[in-house]
């Protein structure tokens, strides 16, 4: 039987029987309770996940504040990438905030990968460019909209975040207070 990671890549590469075991082999996957941290401030990254179940909130400390980024759901790749490829310090946190189901990626698999599966280093590469055009989106969106335009953006984009995210950390993802986001929903939901 195919692992579950095996079954996911076969939709981007075409596997023979050895590359698919060796993606079983260095692919493990693992769960983690809710309120896991992944990662801490200050941590070297040595692993990168692909979300299978779950949901994983990046977040900064500033000023004792957690300040949240982004949220990790199924389907999406995780990781801290300068501290992945430059071996620094992480400067955020990844939490699982459900329970999580992560397929898991230390660079030293990465590398083995790289060697042993045809297409892998391709497809990592991709992935990269896509996850960073979409930040660089995220990050304009985020720096020309309102709060109330932010979360209009969330609700027709991420509607499932607003039934599986606490609402304080819905808020500080969107950049506002708790109660400012409850005026803003409720003006939205007057409309």
């Amino acid at each position: 039987m195919k692992s579950e990671i095996v079954q996911l890549l076969e939709n981007a590469l075409d596997l023979n029987e050895e590359e698919a075991n060796a993606i079983t082999e260095c692919i493990p996957i693992k769960t983690y309770v809710k309120g896991h941290l992944l990662l801490r401030e200050g941590q070297v990254s040595n692993e990168s996940y692909f979300n299978i179940s779950g949901l994983v909130r990046k977040y900064y400390l500033v000023d004792g504040e957690e300040k949240t980024t982004d949220f990790y759901a199924e389907q999406d790749a995780i990781s801290s990438l300068r501290s992945y490829h430059l071996k620094i310090p992480s400067n955020h946190y990844l939490e699982c905030i459900e329970d999580c189901k992560l397929a898991i990626l230390s660079r030293e698999k990465e590398q083995e990968l790289f060697k042993r599966v045809s297409g892998f280093e391709t497809l990592c590469r991709v992935s990269i460019e896509e996850e960073l055009g979409t930040h660089q989106d995220k990050l304009a969106q985020f720096m020309i909209s309102s709060p109330e335009q932010r979360y209009i953006s969330l609700m027709e984009n991420r509607p499932e975040l607003l039934q599986r995210v606490p609402q304080y950390h819905l808020a500080s993802y969107l950049g506002v207070k708790p109660e400012s986001l409850s005026r803003i929903r409720k003006r939205i939901a007057k409309r």
